[in-house]
């Protein structure tokens, strides 16, 4: 999902808002992508440590073992310099926020929903269609696929 680099400027981004624990990273980032995708934290924590020991970052100790991460001002002034590649990585993300939500309306799942059903039920007789059949069927789907890329 990231070109190299990426992860981490997103990091320094949440970092830059506010101290969090690796959980919240995760999160944030999970939200900026628009919920369909989210780092593990085999990704993230590791990285988190990568950044302290860049300089990047400071991790103080909370809540037990929990670790809470801030931006130092090393981590300010690099992700200062990588403003642009940080805005084009927003731009990408914004894209991807706009076809989850587009993929998550409603009416848009239900009928997706109707059109599995159809195909299943016509499909899961003993009897398999004949050729004419099929035919007309991926006819019909490829005609709506056609009028939905004009739309």
């Amino acid at each position: 999902m990231f070109d190299g680099g990426d992860l981490k400027l997103l990091v320094l981004q949440v970092l830059s808002h506010q101290p969090s624990h690796g959980y919240e990273v995760i999160k944030a980032i999970g939200e900026q992508v628009g919920g369909d995708y989210s780092p593990s934290p085999g990704t993230i924590y590791p990285l988190l440590t990568m950044l302290e020991d860049l300089g990047l970052a400071e991790a103080a100790a909370t809540e037990g073992s929990r670790r809470q991460y801030a931006l130092t001002e090393a981590g300010r002034a690099h992700l200062a310099e990588q403003a642009e590649a940080l805005a084009r990585i927003e731009a990408r993300l914004a894209h991807t926020r706009d076809q989850a939500r587009a993929r998550r309306v409603p009416d848009i799942q239900r009928a997706m929903e109707n059109l599995k059903t159809a195909l299943r039920l016509r499909f899961d007789g003993d009897m398999s269609p004949d050729e004419a059949t099929v035919r007309q069927i991926a006819e019909a789907i490829d005609r709506a696929a056609v009028e939905i890329g004009r739309l």
